[in-house]
């Protein structure tokens, strides 16, 4: 393993000391071995190794391809175990990646959303991680963070110190899983079913679109 990655959750951890409390919740739910996917909100930018730096186990995670345009970027993010994904378009390739480190065993982070809420509230998300879940049927590890997107304005968050939270809920399977090409209605089924475990981790205020009615 790349020593960028261990130098990577010591500084992330050290950075975010001076500015927020960070907690994490549920560490006791990630699988012990085997492949798992993540699936997580994003409200703040520092969220992909905030949770990657939570997670007990070597995960690999999608970034913007921007982060890859740039030689120095590109050494720190890849090495920490991101791989580039186009947010504007259905990246096969980010998906075959992704699939591929999952049958190698490791833990994949997706954040289903295809980029950082605004307003810290869900909002409708891609099918990307529906259809990795379907092909690959491996369990589903849901998270909820709240809090880091006050770190925004670090003048105050040096002074006031939010309380950033990473909640890790328990794996589940997906339904449908076993349709390996599932239509796009299923495709939406399914996002929706995963959104609906991420929202049941977080305050109303934070579940947007999938707030339970």
């Amino acid at each position: 393993m790349h020593w960028v990655y261990y130098f990577g959750r010591f500084l992330i951890r050290f950075l975010v000391f001076f500015f927020a409390f960070w907690k994490t919740k549920g560490r006791e739910n990630v699988p012990k071995e085997g492949p798992f996917l993540i699936v997580s909100n994003h409200i703040f930018i520092a969220d992909p190794p905030m949770l990657a730096s939570s997670i007990p186990r070597r995960c690999f995670f999608m970034a913007k391809e921007d982060l890859w345009h740039n030689a120095w970027s590109r050494y720190w993010v890849e090495n920490f175990g991101a791989f580039p994904v186009r947010r504007d378009s259905f990246d096969r390739d980010a998906i075959r990646r992704a699939e591929e480190k999952l049958k190698q065993g490791f833990g994949v982070i997706m954040f289903p959303e295809g980029g950082r809420s605004k307003n810290a509230q869900l909002k409708t998300a891609l099918p990307g991680a529906a259809l990795i879940a379907a092909r690959m049927n491996v369990p589903i590890l849901p998270v909820g963070i709240t809090g880091s997107e006050k770190l925004k304005n670090l003048w105050w968050s040096f002074w006031h110190h939010p309380t950033a939270t990473i909640t890790i809920g328990k794996p589940f399977d997906l339904p449908l899983a076993d349709e390996s090409k599932p239509t796009r209605e299923q495709r939406r089924e399914m996002i929706d079913y995963i959104m609906g475990k991420i929202a049941e981790l977080l305050p109303p205020e934070y579940q947007g679109v999938y707030a339970a009615e």
